[in-house]
């Protein structure tokens, strides 16, 4: 079964390019603009969450502590991702796996995403 990721951005050019990579390494891709529909996502649940920490509506860090405060998806991997490399603290501290800095190379960013949910398949 392909791993399921969600990115979670509220810059639809991010969002499309990401969504593109992972999808062409074989991934299933959800998106979700700004997070504010955070509260109503149902199961199945993405193997891991591509999070925007700056966005318009809620901040990345209050939907990490929502979503790692709820049994059902406390288990969910987050990559939290800023063009503020000083905020990486911040993020670890509302709960994320991980930290990935704007501007990113998609190497990296592919790096990660199988650290925390291996191969696409």
């Amino acid at each position: 079964m392909r791993k399921k990721i969600l990115i979670i951005d509220d810059d639809p050019a991010i969002i499309d390019s990401i969504q593109m990579l992972l999808e062409m390494e074989g991934y299933t891709v959800a998106t979700m603009i700004d997070g504010d529909q955070i509260h109503t996502m149902k199961q199945p649940f993405p193997d891991l969450i591509l999070l925007d920490i700056w966005m318009s509506g809620l901040d990345g860090r209050n939907i990490a502590r929502f979503l790692k405060g709820k049994n059902e998806t406390k288990h969910i991997p987050i990559i939290m991702v800023s063009a503020s490399k000083d905020i990486s603290k911040s993020a670890q501290e509302s709960g994320v796996e991980d930290f990935l800095a704007k501007p990113f190379e998609m190497d990296e960013l592919l790096a990660k995403v199988a650290k925390y949910v291996g191969n696409a398949v």
